[in-house]
């Protein structure tokens, strides 16, 4: 079993511009300051890219956490997908998705992630990491599109 959710964003800025601030890792650390995320190895700064991979160490819970992504899928400006290689979970996956109409840009980020230690891991993603990586990606969100507003949406399943 993993645990999936979907985080909504829309703006008025431009897709393509958008695409880029998604996986541009500066942006990604300026985003994520309060857990002190860093890039470590890989691909440091700039734009991620197809193939490409960053291991970011941060600390969450009082804990220092090390990840590697990875970008396995990428149709820009339409959506890219990176997933964990090595880290902290069973299985993380991240689909990031955009669309453009005449209002602005819409961002969907699908998350699907499983914890490890069994039954165990289990209990603590449905009980405090659902949640709490929501967060960390709805602050992301507001980060990138410095859009305040009412917009954000947000919708959780278990899967």
């Amino acid at each position: 079993m993993a645990v999936y959710f979907e985080c909504t964003t829309r703006t008025s800025m431009p897709r393509p511009e958008l695409f880029d601030l998604a996986r541009s890792i500066d942006a990604h650390k300026d985003s994520m300051a309060r857990s002190r995320e860093d890039a470590v190895a890989g691909v440091r700064s700039g734009l991620i890219s197809l193939g490409e991979q960053v291991t970011w160490r941060a600390w969450h819970f009082g804990v220092p956490i090390r990840m590697t992504s990875r970008i396995t899928q990428m149709e820009g400006p339409d959506y890219f997908v990176d997933e964990q290689v090595k880290g902290p979970f069973r299985r993380f996956r991240h689909v990031h998705e955009f669309s453009e109409d005449s209002h602005g840009t819409t961002m969907v980020d699908r998350i699907e992630f499983a914890a490890p230690f069994g039954p165990i891991g289990r209990v603590v993603e449905r009980l405090v990491l659902a949640r709490y990586l929501q967060t960390l990606i709805e602050t992301r969100n507001r980060h990138l599109t410095a859009d305040p507003q009412p917009g954000q949406q947000a919708s959780a399943a278990e899967g």
